[in-house]
Formats: C-alpha cells, sequence, structure tokens
C-alpha cells in the first residue's frame, strides 16, 4: 500500500478497528455518514422498486387485459432478473478497477439511479408485454449499477468490528423499504400515475444523495495517493477478464453463503413478492380490502423492522456471531409463513407480516457483514459481492417461475407455503456449515 503520511495505518489500534481505505479509526462524524448514507440507499430505491413491482405493476396487469397476470409478472420478474444476474457482477467487476478522481465506486451509484429511473419510466408507460418487459429489464441494470458498488464499500471503508452495524443500517432499511414501498402502491393504486411518478424520483435521486451523505471516496486514479501498488498496474484486456473469473480458492465458505442465501430469498420471495395475489386469490379479499391489509402489513412490517435493524447488527458485533444470527431470522422466517398457510385470512398474513418481518429483519441485518466476512479477497470485493448477489438475483428468477407453475397445477397458492418453509429451513442449515465466520 502506498499511502502518503496523513493516510499511514496506526499500528497502536487493533486492526478490526480500522478502515481499509484510510488505515485509521472513523470518526463519530463519518460512521454517522456512513449508516445515513447505508439506510437511505436501501431505502429510497427499494420503496420505489417494491411499490411497482409489488403493487401497482400488477394492478395495472390487472386493468391492461393482456394477459394472465401472473405470468405477466412472472414474465416482468423473470427476463429483468437474468439482466440484474449479469449486471451485478459486471458493474461489481468494472467498480473494482475504475479509475477515476471520484474513486471506483461512486461514478457507478450515481449513474445508476438515472439509469434506473429511466427503465422505471418506459416500464410503467407501456401498454404491451414487451415495454414492460424492457423497461423493468433496464430497471434491473441500473439498480445492480447502484447496489454492486455501494455494497462493496462494506469492504472498502468500513471497519471489521463494526460491519454488522453498518449491515444493518443497509439491511433493515430495505426491509423498511419494501413495507414503505407496499404502503406508497397501496395508497395510490387508484392513482398509479402519481405513484409511479414518485417511484421514478425516488430511483433517480438515490445514489446521489447517497453520495453527498457519504465522507467523499478517495481518488483511485492511476498514481494517486490513495491507489496501491496492483492498481497502479496497466489494465490490459487479459487483465480486464480475469477480473470476472469467480474465486477458485480458499472459497468453500463463500459458495456456502451463497446457497444459502440463494434458498432463503427463494422461500421469502415466494409469498412476498405475491402478497396482493396471495390476499385476493388465496384469502379472498376484495381490492379494496387487499389494499387495506396490504397498508396495515407494511405499517406492521416497518414497525419490526425498525427494532431490528437497531438491535440485531450491534449485538452481531459485539457477540462476534454472525452465522447463527443469520440461521436464528431463518428459522423466525419459516414460522412467519406457516402462519398464513394455516390461517388463510387477512389476520394470517398480517401475523406474517410481524413474525416473518422480525426473522427477515434479523436475517439481512446481518446477511451483508457475513458475506464480507467470508471475502476470498478484499481486492475484488465488488466482483465477489456481486457473484453473492446473484443468490437475490436467481432466487427472484426462481420464485415466480415455482409459484407460478404451482398455482396453475394446483388452482390455489396454498402449496407455496410448504414449498418457501422448507426452502429458508434448507438455507439455514447451511449457512451454518460455514467455518470461516462464527
Amino acid at each position: 500500500m502506498s499511502l502518503n503520511d496523513e493516510s499511514a495505518v496506526d499500528t497502536t489500534i487493533a486492526p478490526e478497528e480500522i478502515a481499509p481505505d484510510t488505515g485509521r479509526r472513523l470518526t463519530t462524524a463519518e460512521k454517522l455518514r456512513f449508516g445515513i448514507g447505508f439506510a437511505l440507499f436501501s431505502l429510497l430505491w427499494m420503496t420505489a422498486g417494491t411499490s411497482g413491482s409489488g403493487v401497482l405493476l400488477p394492478q395495472r396487469f390487472d386493468e391492461l387485459n393482456i394477459g394472465t397476470p401472473e405470468v405477466i409478472l412472472g414474465a416482468m420478474n423473470s427476463v429483468g432478473c437474468i439482466f440484474a444476474l449479469f449486471a451485478n457482477i459486471i458493474f461489481g467487476a468494472l467498480s473494482d478497477i475504475t479509475r477515476s478522481r471520484f474513486g471506483k465506486r461512486t461514478p457507478w451509484i450515481v449513474a445508476g439511479g438515472f439509469v434506473t429511473a429511466a427503465g422505471y419510466v418506459l416500464a410503467f408507460s407501456s401498454a404491451s408485454l414487451a415495454g414492460i418487459v424492457a423497461g423493468w429489464s433496464i430497471v434491473q441494470i441500473g439498480v445492480n449499477m447502484m447496489i454492486a458498488p455501494a455494497v462493496a464499500v462494506l469492504s472498502d471503508r468500513i471497519p471489521e468490528n463494526v460491519r454488522g452495524t453498518f449491515s444493518s443500517f443497509y439491511g433493515g432499511a430495505m426491509i423498511v423499504g419494501q413495507s414503505a414501498g407496499t404502503f406508497l402502491g397501496s395508497k395510490f393504486i387508484d392513482s398509479m400515475g402519481v405513484g409511479f411518478v414518485i417511484g421514478a424520483v425516488l430511483f433517480g435521486i438515490t445514489g446521489i444523495l447517497t453520495i453527498i451523505i457519504w465522507p467523499a471516496e478517495r481518488s483511485s486514479k492511476v498514481g494517486s495517493a490513495a491507489d496501491d501498488t496492483k492498481a497502479n498496474v496497466k489494465l490490459s484486456p487479459a487483465a480486464i477478464a480475469k477480473s470476472f473469473i469467480p474465486p477458485t480458492r480458499n472459497c468453500r465458505d463463500f459458495y456456502l453463503a451463497l446457497v444459502g442465501r440463494l434458498l432463503l430469498i427463494f422461500g421469502w420471495s415466494m409469498i412476498s413478492g405475491y402478497q396482493l395475489y396471495i390476499l385476493k386469490k388465496y384469502c379472498g379479499l376484495s381490492v379494496d380490502d387487499a389494499a387495506s391489509t396490504l397498508a396495515t402489513m407494511s405499517l406492521i412490517s416497518m414497525v419490526v423492522l425498525m427494532i431490528c435493524s437497531i438491535v440485531s447488527g450491534p449485538i452481531s458485533d459485539k457477540l462476534h456471531k454472525r452465522k447463527i444470527i443469520v440461521a436464528t431470522g431463518s428459522v423466525i422466517i419459516a414460522v412467519g409463513v406457516a402462519i398464513p398457510f394455516f390461517m388463510p385470512t387477512a389476520l394470517g398474513m398480517m401475523l406474517y407480516a410481524g413474525i416473518g418481518g422480525v426473522g427477515y429483519g434479523i436475517y439481512i441485518a446481518v446477511d451483508q457483514a457475513l458475506n464480507v466476512d467470508v471475502l476470498p479477497s478484499a481486492d475484488e470485493a465488488g466482483k465477489d459481492l456481486g457473484i453473492l448477489n446473484l443468490a437475490n438475483t436467481v432466487g427472484q428468477v426462481l420464485a415466480p417461475v415455482v409459484t407460478g407453475a404451482i398455482v396453475v397445477a394446483t388452482g390455489s397458492y396454498a402449496q407455496i407455503f410448504p414449498v418457501a418453509i422448507v426452502s429458508v429451513l434448507v438455507g439455514a442449515v447451511v449457512i451454518m456449515l460455514i467455518k470461516k465466520v462464527a
């Protein structure tokens, strides 16, 4: 590492307390700015995305009469997630090797917000399946252009001993954003144009506000003080191509984390992605009653998520435990999902929102810290975290495919609940097999 005197590593403090990019402790003001930035980033893009994909677009599909709504939603999410799959790895790897005066992560985070907003406008303004799918695919590209480098900041700039706390800011706000998005969508279900415009604006400002709030990233230009020897090496086509290769050494725990996350996201998405249809077609509610129940569910989730986001991450840091907390959250999710299976009513779904929300809040608050801790190489954090985020993408791709197939085959949503429960519990077992992290 070639750093100037001001940023030289302080050998008087423990390594886990040192910020990797500066070689010193974070100040209180820096911690506050990072915490607010991570939380706002997740809250904004998730609120916009959930209001669209979870409520407004499904309702629009019911009104457009261009096909079976479940099939359209499944096609939109499945095709979009394929684009997300590649975008996360590509932009994670590109951010690892980006050289600019604004740093290697910042340009992608800002640009991603604009790309996402443009795709969202196309998706909600289209009246054809092709236009909707194309727009949502652009949304997925833009969102992952932001997410891949933003998550890598946990590895680049946050000391190991507080990663659980900052992971909880990121993950907790994400789930609050899901609840807020469901609430926002349900409130504009009768005036969808306004709801869609609000979503597009939220997408557009996500990257800008995050970068303004975070402490400025150090320059990554070749020859800068923040640039290390490896980064100063000229980037040949072969070197760039190599940066996309998945890890092959010291990576057992890395792939266990990948599989565990995939199983949990798959199980969770089978229910969370179909809440409106479950309420209407499984619980037998009218559109208005379903919208009202969704709003109540979102408020319940927001309350429990705020509590979990405050508690879970700091507890993980204090106990120096990651996987047991993640696995515990998974088991609680399974309990929450089981409730509407035995109680197919509005009350059952509200209990799912509360109990399942507690479990998912615990899980997501610590999950990113766990993923950073199992990275094989800090130099390739963007790319490797992008690969880990494949679990989100693949889980979200498989969930609508499997859910749609079950509904078509059985004529009911009832059987999706046992499948989701088994998937989540197996995911917990896989996480517990990790050895590198306590």
